[in-house]
């Protein structure tokens, strides 16, 4: 079976996943409605972009201020050495840390750049002193955010 990609998509499917991008929440009859479908053949296209992996799941955009997490941070962190036994350590070690939000190996200077969410500089220095003592950490560089110019509003769904 061939796999599905964003060619197999039409202009309805692009619109699905845009207004559903936007907010997961919409009832299927009103999705239907703003795509310019019945419900049942709106509701059948949502489930085979779920099936095809278009849609990996659904999720609340929490407010990490009220949550006492909005001081946002990025670490660059390299490694001593590089090799597979190497990553695999550090990956393994760096999903268990709470404070991480999200961890990206990346090509460049450095190893891995890491976004933090903390409440407090105090809490920064904790998570940092967690993340020096990860396997093979040899090196970090933090960028503290001090304003949200942009944030990720999803991917950018192209007709």
């Amino acid at each position: 079976m061939k796999r599905a990609s964003i060619d197999d998509l039409d202009r309805i499917d692009k619109a699905i996943l845009k207004h559903l991008q936007q907010d997961g929440r919409t009832p299927n009859s009103e999705l239907a409605a703003k795509v310019n479908l019945s419900p049942s053949p709106c509701h059948d296209r949502v489930k085979r972009l779920e099936s095809q992996g278009f849609i990996e799941g659904y999720r609340a955009i929490l407010n990490p201020k009220k949550l006492n997490a909005g001081t946002t941070a990025f670490v660059e962190i390299t490694l001593d050495r590089i090799n597979q036994r190497v990553f695999e350590d550090f990956r393994r070690k760096v999903k268990t840390l709470l404070d991480v939000a999200e961890c990206h190996m990346v090509a460049g200077n450095f190893d891995y750049l890491v976004k933090l969410r903390i409440s407090s500089m105090d809490e920064y220095r904790s998570a940092l002193a967690k993340l020096a003592d990860l396997p093979h950490v040899a090196n970090t560089n933090t960028y503290v955010v001090i304003e949200n110019v942009k944030l990720d509003e999803g991917i950018a769904i192209r007709e």
